[in-house]
């Protein structure tokens, strides 16, 4: 049986790989801002969470039923949430990557792995101070 802290844990190591997993595809987007029909991506945060969640609540996981079969572990948990961004203004050289959308949700992405962070932090305080009792 999962404990709450366990629970509140297990949210919280999802949502950092999530944010990590994201600020990598956004600093790939900004990386290539100048490449030739590069085609901007980005994660479904929401789904992409309740899938990792759902996943971790013990939901069935791919079998791979042949020697050829590419486990599901591979791609990552958060591959099949990973999409291209909706272009907003077309590039002669077909590459949809605006700089100001990345650039903002790169900040905005920071700034929620620093309130993830956060929130570990003060959850094992709590804890801390629970078992010491100071």
């Amino acid at each position: 049986m999962k404990t709450l802290l366990d629970k509140q844990m297990g949210f919280h190591l999802n949502a950092l790989n999530l944010q990590a997993h994201r600020q990598q595809l956004l600093a790939s987007n900004i990386a290539n801002a100048d490449t030739p029909n590069y085609k901007a991506r980005d994660v479904d945060f929401r789904a992409a969470l309740q899938g990792a969640l759902a996943q971790q609540a013990g939901s069935v996981a791919l079998a791979t039923t042949r020697p050829g079969h590419i486990p599901s572990a591979d791609a990552g948990p958060f591959e099949g949430f990973t999409g291209y961004r909706t272009e907003l203004q077309s590039a002669v050289d077909g590459n949809t990557v605006n700089m100001d959308v990345e650039r903002a949700a790169f900040a905005e992405n920071a700034l929620h792995y620093e309130a993830s962070l956060t929130f570990i932090n003060g959850m094992l305080r709590s804890m801390n101070t629970a078992i010491s009792g100071q």
